[in-house]
């Protein structure tokens, strides 16, 4: 199906229609809409125009006003103060936009109309290390703007930039050589039993292999021998490495799915996985002239990035002993991702304080014509997580804060709260653990999202799981009081659209805000703003609990057509609920 304008696009064209007509010298104008508390939109866009061209703006909005069509999308028209149009919109022509909208799967979201490649890199733990709270939002941000992106039509590649290469994987790999049973599981087939058993090993032998290194000159520096051998491709070495970044993956696999976040072995591409490209990356910069040597070390340098004492401070691509550097890795990315994956579009939910890293990454990959004006990189920097007391998160003991235990912890404060409610509902323990892990799994996600990507914020389970307040609880409790209202509805009672019905206030409201879903999600998917749906979704939850409130759904006053039309707001509202939550990465239970 085609997508369907929104009320404020159909104004806001019938507008133009009529500015330009009452003055055709001013060839296209803008009547500059936008929804107004004192009636459905306001129009200012005369009082510009009128200034521009020494008009009276009171005596052109009038003008504007005659020139209007008579029909059914407009009911009622005032000028006011200088030169403003305030405009209210029929009922009728409410419902018949909603009606539209309901008719299609999508809700009457158009697709982008160029679409194009984005590859997406989030989600970036590091193998043989564990995944701590600073790996959350990386995690959740990039998985909504997937999907959001996806949902917009365009063609979305995921990229997982695992650290799997360094100097520390020799140590690890030396140990393990002069201790070989140090990876066995206990289930004895080679393969770990869950991924916190995984994680176990992996931690025994690092604080193993690092007691050793610290403490002994000879294993020192067979392990750095070792590093020489990984680089040089040496196949016994290559395998133990091998050994562990798949059993890191075990362990990444299981925290992704506590995360109810689906990651594919093709999209994890690490460090290693651009290797073959650093020499070449290195020699094309040095040829252009973009990179230069200094001191040894191939070297960009930026006359806007100096150090305190006011020397130049430069992205190193090269050291001066031949290693390859975190730039060299990342302008070979952007070398694959530009001309092997054909990416119009590279984004990087990377953390704030990499900000500086990436700027003058971008800015090199710019200079050499890797990124131009068709081509862009951007990164979605995201803040910190802060506790309770605006802090970095941290354990009582002052470490960082592992990330299976904070969702682990979501989920069981979420299933009590569940349990408390599930005796009017009858559920049974299976149907307590799964909607105990849905909603506190989505109240950890929410709590991301629902603040701007670009700030801190704080983490805390109680809010979280609240039903007050702007919280996923509160949305999910208001999708599921949906279903509950369409479930008890008389096998006579359907949801259907009324349009010759006039509409309540409440039902106003909710209509409206109802019709600017399509126009939120583009504005959501063009600047990578997720927090911006969560707004939507949370303000719709708000409009309709008025709603709810003020306009009795199955006992309508109005008779069995009234019945049917608030049943028809009533489902509109869930599946733009779902269809939004679903789109943040969070489920919606049918019953709550």
């Amino acid at each position: 199906m085609a997508s369907v304008p929104s009320l404020a696009a159909t104004v806001h064209q019938r507008l133009a229609d009529a500015l330009s007509a009452a003055l055709p010298e001013a060839g296209v104008a803008d009547p500059l809409l936008r929804r107004s508390d004192r009636a459905d939109f306001q129009a200012n866009g005369m009082l510009a125009l009128a200034k521009k061209l020494k008009g009276n703006p009171r005596e052109l909005a009038a003008k504007v006003v005659e020139g209007l069509p008579a029909g059914a999308l407009i009911a009622d028209i005032e000028v006011s103060g200088p030169g403003f149009l305030n405009i209210t919109v029929s009922d009728e022509a409410i419902v018949n936009t909603l009606a539209a909208r309901a008719a299609d799967a999508r809700l009457g979201v158009p697709y982008a109309e160029n679409p194009g490649t984005t590859v997406v890199d989030y989600a970036q733990p590091n193998v043989a290390k564990e995944m701590h709270v600073g790996h959350l939002r990386s995690a959740v941000i990039g998985d909504a703007v997937v999907r959001i992106l996806e949902f917009a039509g365009e063609k979305v590649v995921r990229r997982h930039h695992i650290g799997d290469w360094g100097t520390q994987f020799g140590m690890l790999i030396q140990y393990l050589i002069e201790h070989p049973h140090e990876l066995d599981h206990k289930a004895g087939d080679g393969l770990a039993a869950s991924g916190e058993e995984a994680m176990s090993n992996l931690n025994r032998l690092y604080k193993a292999a690092r007691a050793v290194f610290d403490s002994d000159e000879e294993f020192k520096e067979r392990s750095r021998r070792r590093v020489v051998d990984l680089q040089a491709g040496d196949e016994e070495t290559l395998a133990l490495w091998r050994r562990f970044v798949d059993e890191s993956k075990i362990y990444f696999y299981s925290v992704f799915d506590k995360l109810d976040m689906q990651i594919h072995d093709p999209d994890v591409v690490g460090e290693s996985g651009y290797n073959d490209m650093l020499a070449e990356t290195c020699r094309l910069l040095e040829e252009s002239g973009v990179a230069v040597r200094s001191e040894g070390a191939l070297c960009v340098f930026f006359d806007d990035v100096k150090g305190p004492d006011g020397k130049p401070v430069p992205l190193i691509v090269q050291k001066s002993d031949g290693g390859f550097g975190y730039a060299a890795t990342d302008l070979s990315a952007i070398r694959d991702r530009v001309r092997n994956l054909e990416a119009d579009s590279l984004v990087y939910v990377v953390d704030a304080r990499q900000s500086l890293h990436f700027k003058m990454v971008f800015e090199t990959a710019r200079r050499i014509g890797w990124l131009n004006e068709e081509t862009h990189a951007y990164q979605l920097a995201f803040g910190t997580v802060l506790g309770k007391d605006g802090k970095p998160f941290k354990t009582r003991e002052g470490e960082t804060v592992r990330l299976v235990d904070l969702l682990d912890e979501a989920v069981e404060r979420a299933t009590a709260v569940v349990r408390e409610k599930s005796e009017k509902l009858g559920l049974t323990e299976e149907e307590i653990a799964e909607r105990g892990a849905q909603v506190g799994i989505g109240a950890v996600k929410y709590a991301d999202l629902s603040t701007s990507a670009a700030r801190d914020y704080k983490f805390d389970l109680d809010q979280m799981v609240s039903l007050n307040g702007d919280t996923s609880v509160y949305l999910q409790y208001a999708y599921a009081r949906i279903q509950s209202i369409l479930r008890r509805a008389d096998e006579g009672q359907k949801p259907v659209a009324h349009p010759e019905l006039s509409l309540a206030p409440a039902e106003r409201a909710l209509g409206l805000h109802l019709d600017q879903f399509a126009e939120t999600l583009r504005e959501v998917a063009a600047g990578y703003e997720p927090h911006k749906l969560a707004a939507y979704l949370y303000q719709l939850a708000s409009l309709y609990t008025t709603f709810y409130d003020k306009c009795p759904v199955l006992k309508a006053e109005g008779g069995p057509a009234q019945v049917e039309n608030r049943l028809f707001l009533c489902d509109l509202t869930a599946r733009t609920l779902h269809q939004g939550m679903e789109l943040l990465g969070i489920r919606t239970p049918e019953r709550l």
